[in-house]
């Protein structure tokens, strides 16, 4: 009885196994017609995706310099992005960086480098975190800028680099005041030029001023301290830190105020 079993077990296995290979198979009446080839792919490629790649990836290897050659490979790399798990997105970018090497005058090639960026910067962590992805994200929104400055993905990609640059701020920014919680004020300087230098658009940068003056102030550098804390209020006037700030002042000027003449220490 359980070889009988056993037997048909493997019977409907090799059924099923053959199944599949029959529907994996391409279709041999259109496999010399690329725009067939991509039609079809192109009809799979939402409902079984295997499927629809082989079509597309059956046009790129039969006519590789072709329109629908360059069509297949966008498509394919297209349904690796809109599944948008950390697995496809790595598959996406791949296939995106194969489309430019393959095609870099393409008109599609800004559309492919773009979402070669937001593959990096839709799995991009909050500030806090791990940035490593922001800073590819960033990295590669630079490369269209400066490879297609005219193509209409480059206005969307000066607004994502304004994004990651602000992300990239904050992270520093974290880790700034925690040095500064722990009067690690060394270190906090470190970071906060570091944004001033890189991050000039930071949208706290009335905090900012106001931690750095404050490491200064904390470590004994006064004099390097009371230009940050005057810029504070004088660029951001009505700003909480600039209240602080000027008690920071006060505070400084009556520590260090001249005794008058005649009076006694």
């Amino acid at each position: 009885m359980r070889k009988h079993i056993l037997i048909g077990v493997i019977i409907i296995s090799l059924f099923a196994l053959n199944c599949k290979k029959n529907e994996m198979e391409i279709d041999p009446s259109i496999a010399s017609n690329e725009q067939a080839l991509f039609e079809t792919g192109q009809k799979y490629i939402k409902k079984n995706p295997e499927k629809g790649r082989l079509y597309l990836r059956q046009v790129i290897d039969a006519f590789p310099q072709s329109f629908y050659a360059q069509r297949a490979m966008l498509a394919i790399a297209d349904s690796y992005y809109s599944k948008g798990d950390e697995g496809s997105m790595i598959l996406a970018a791949s296939e995106y960086r194969e489309f430019i090497s393959r095609f870099p005058f393409s008109p599609s090639a800004p559309y492919a480098q773009y979402r070669i960026a937001m593959s990096y910067f839709t799995k991009a962590k909050k500030p806090g975190k791990d940035q490593t992805k922001t800073k590819t994200a960033l990295e590669e929104f630079k490369t269209l800028i400066t490879k297609y400055p005219n193509s209409e993905e480059a206005e969307q990609a000066n607004e994502n680099i304004r994004k990651c640059e602000e992300r990239l701020a904050k992270h520093s920014f974290i880790i700034a005041k925690h040095y500064h919680k722990v009067r690690a004020y060394n270190a906090s300087i470190d970071r906060l030029q570091e944004i001033l230098t890189k991050y000039p658009h930071f949208s706290e940068m009335d905090r900012l001023y106001f931690y750095l003056a404050d490491s200064y102030y904390q470590s004994k550098r006064q004099e390097q301290a009371l230009p940050y804390f005057r810029k504070l209020i004088s660029d951001y006037p009505d700003s909480k830190m600039a209240k602080k700030a000027t008690k920071k002042l006060e505070e400084y000027e009556e520590t260090n105020k001249i005794p008058e003449k005649g009076s006694f220490y």
